[in-house]
């Protein structure tokens, strides 16, 4: 019997309410999916969850806190990848390699539920089609990649910033950790720099010229845009890579 699960249903599990929002969910789905985002542990901040070069035989569902995903160079120099929500998996693609690729750090306080791959593996026999979900909704951090490569390679210094900050926004709001047009998130100037490939004072002169404009404003680690649509303009921004998903038309086509 297939059951939609109310957005409203603020009880559901992180990952539960995301997929159900873009799928519709049967019961034994949801019951499997609760039971993913079960085994809890708390991860404090500051800490690796994942470290690069090491095997780690679980993945892990976010179910609280926000983290980055992160390279480091031998020289120490640090690449952002990006950043980690609620609802978003964690070592996932260390299942396909021999060695975690990169090392993803809480930078608050983080939830998460393990689970082992053996427990992943039995969902793939028992349940496909929950996997094909899964698989399809994660396909969605590949675009927002995408994006990151378009920002290092072809925009600005302005525009990458521009772009980064209505990303966030789009993506908290879609969790619900975020206002209309503002958030807070524990971001430096040096992870800002980290993640668009920009230095400390770059970041620091585009942030300012941010604020004489009217456009964003960040005190305290929250940032506020002023003028979406014109943020929106001057960062070639279109949010559609991060909510545009084939789920459900691809599982009618199947069936």
């Amino acid at each position: 019997m297939e059951n939609p699960l109310p957005q409203s249903n603020l009880g559901a599990p992180p990952l539960t309410r995301r997929l159900a929002e873009i799928a519709t969910l049967s019961d034994d789905e949801i019951n499997i999916l609760n039971g993913l985002q079960a085994n809890c542990r708390t991860i404090k901040r500051h800490r690796d969850v994942t470290t690069e070069g090491r095997k780690h035989g679980s993945l892990f569902i976010v179910l609280e806190g926000i983290g980055v995903r992160y390279r480091i160079l031998r020289d120490g120099r640090r690449q952002i990848i990006n950043i980690v929500l609620p609802g978003d998996f964690v070592g996932f693609h260390a299942a396909c390699f021999e060695n975690t690729l990169y090392s993803t750090k809480a930078l608050t306080e983080m939830t998460i539920s393990t689970v082992p791959s053996a427990r992943l593996s039995s969902v793939l026999q028992t349940c496909p089609q929950l996997i094909a979900k899964i698989l399809c909704f994660i396909s969605h951090e590949g675009a927002t990649h995408i994006e990151h490569i378009v920002d290092l390679g072809r925009r600005s210094a302005l525009e990458r910033i521009a772009h980064f900050f209505l990303e966030l926004l789009y993506r908290l709001r879609a969790v619900g950790m975020a206002e209309e047009d503002s958030y807070w998130i524990p971001l430096t100037q040096e992870l800002i720099g980290d993640a668009l490939g920009l230095s400390v004072p770059h970041v620091n002169r585009v942030l300012r010229r941010l604020r004489e404009d009217d456009l964003v404003t960040v005190e305290d680690q929250r940032v506020t845009i002023k003028n979406i649509d014109a943020l929106a303009e001057l960062a070639d921004f279109e949010p559609g890579y991060l909510r545009r998903f084939g789920i459900r038309e691809m599982l009618e086509e199947a069936a």
